[in-house]
């Protein structure tokens, strides 16, 4: 499994693997009882904490994601697909939302906003 963290970005860590595990969920790269690296294998993998390795697991496992068995890991749990494709596309509908709001705070009109989507979408 091949997670990469960037500090740099305003998304709290836990929150980009989890993200990243459920991509692989979707892409099938995980499937149903892989199991998951320990929360120590991957916190010395990354070089984070393994509180937040921790964080992220039990969020996959709060989201349906994961199962979490004492004493003998973290595996994928049966997951619906395109259940998590929906989830995904209302999250970047929500980003998106709150971008379109900021430009027209910023008093940019549709028209330019528009463009500025097409020429990201290019890019």
């Amino acid at each position: 499994m091949h997670i990469i963290i960037n500090g740099s970005l305003m998304v709290p860590l836990y929150e980009q693997i989890t993200d990243q595990i459920k991509t692989m969920i979707r892409s099938g790269e995980l499937k149903e009882n892989d199991n998951l690296p320990s929360v120590r294998t991957l916190s010395k993998e990354l070089k984070i904490s393994a509180l937040t390795v921790k964080k992220a697991y039990d969020n996959l496992e709060a989201e349906g994601f994961a199962i979490t068995v004492h004493g003998k890991g973290t595996y994928i749990a049966a997951a619906n697909a395109e259940l998590l494709l929906e989830e995904q596309k209302k999250e970047l509908e929500a980003d998106l939302e709150m971008a379109i709001q900021k430009g027209r705070r910023y008093g940019i009109s549709k028209e330019d906003i528009r463009s500025l989507f097409e020429l990201i979408l290019e890019g």
